[in-house]
């Protein structure tokens, strides 16, 4: 009987550490986060939203940008929103696309909670959108491209 005892304690404190896991590696779901898919054009007019790309320069380069993006690579929270509130007006979102939404999703779950804003995970980044016809303009300074 004692070895029941071990093996359901083990099965317990094994639940709270993959519980404690999916929380710390962002696994829920912040409260001001969504995944929307819209249009190129879309992304390009909706006053409603600061879009950001997230990406590299080269990558911008490569692929062209959304026009209007503000164009701030992602690698810390703290770095990025210091780069980012400055153009974020009040009651705005704040939209993140990346090259297919995998760097979007691990960005917005981590400053969700760092933001008043609610923050928006551009699905399928570029790859979708320029797959939707959506022709893009290049990267600029005046976007936040230094080297462009």
């Amino acid at each position: 009987m004692s070895v029941w005892i071990y093996v359901l304690a083990a099965v317990a404190i094994g639940g709270v550490i993959v519980v404690g896991m999916a929380n710390y590696s962002g696994g829920a779901q912040a409260q001001n986060v969504t995944l929307e898919a819209p249009s190129g054009a879309t992304l390009a007019t909706d006053e409603t939203m600061l879009l950001v790309d997230i990406r590299s320069p080269e990558e911008w380069k490569q692929t062209g940008v959304v026009d209007g993006a503000l164009l701030v690579t992602y690698s810390t929270p703290d770095a990025f929103l210091a780069a980012v509130k400055p153009h974020l007006k009040p009651g705005q979102r704040l939209g993140l696309i990346c090259r297919t939404g995998n760097r979007t999703s691990r960005a917005a779950r981590q400053i969700a909670a760092l933001v008043d804003s609610p923050v928006v995970d551009v699905q399928g980044g570029m790859s979708r959108v320029l797959g939707q016809g959506y022709k893009p303009v290049k990267p600029s300074r005046a976007q936040g491209c230094q080297s462009c």
